[in-house]
């Protein structure tokens, strides 16, 4: 159960990064390509910052029950 929960975390966490990369991406279109790559290499890299607790609550070992 605790698999499921995560990948539905990990989905909404990516869609709301992609939303919100895409809402800054827009109002950056008129900025040279030198000063847009920078924005584009760091939103593609720093998604994983959320995602990585859900990574760890996910793979984290579960209390056993004796």
């Amino acid at each position: 159960m605790r698999k499921g929960l995560a990948a539905i975390a990990i989905l909404a966490i990516i869609a709301i990064w992609i939303v919100l990369v895409g809402t800054i991406g827009s109002r950056i279109t008129d900025w040279p390509f030198w000063a847009q790559l920078p924005f584009y290499v760091i939103a593609g890299i720093a998604w994983i910052l959320p995602v990585r607790p859900v990574l760890r609550w996910m793979n984290s070992a579960e209390p056993r029950k004796d």
